[in-house]
């Protein structure tokens, strides 16, 4: 397998994986609560403001897969932007493993979120480094070489 058809296939299974969020934008909070206890965190008291953020980080987790499938359609075109995604999921995902041993959630979610998400970073990173430039994207660096 290509570096570029790689990419596109991560690209895409993240893409669809981010997109389950969007359940969490529309179910009951009774569902949060639940998984909440569950996974060992305890009860989870309902706030406006707690259902807000949870739904609008799962809208933005959504948003953030539907972009990902959609530059998986043409990697080599938005190769900037993929390599972009892939520093801030790289630097995003040290962040939250910090964070998420700060604030002491379980050593399951620590040691899956973030790690996962610097890895997918770096899988990013390594993989733009290896698909070609796309003409458009040699063109801008060319030109601003002489601008």
């Amino acid at each position: 397998m290509t570096a570029g058809r790689l990419l596109v296939w991560v690209l895409r299974m993240t893409g669809v994986t981010m997109l389950c969020a969007l359940v969490f934008v529309f179910c009951p909070f009774g569902w949060m609560q639940a998984i909440h206890e569950r996974i060992g965190m305890g009860e989870l008291a309902y706030t406006p403001l707690l259902s807000y953020l949870i739904r609008t980080l799962a809208a933005l987790y959504a948003s953030t897969g539907a972009i990902a499938l959609f530059i998986s359609r043409d990697a080599a075109r938005y190769r900037g932007l993929i390599r972009l995604l892939g520093w801030i999921s790289t630097s995003g995902g040290a962040g939250v493993t910090i964070l998420d041993a700060i604030l002491r959630l379980p050593l399951f979610w620590t040691l899956t979120e973030g790690p996962f998400t610097i890895a997918l970073g770096l899988i990013l990173i390594i993989l733009t480094a290896k698909i070609p430039m796309s003409a458009s994207e040699n063109s801008a660096r060319f030109s601003s070489s002489f601008g």
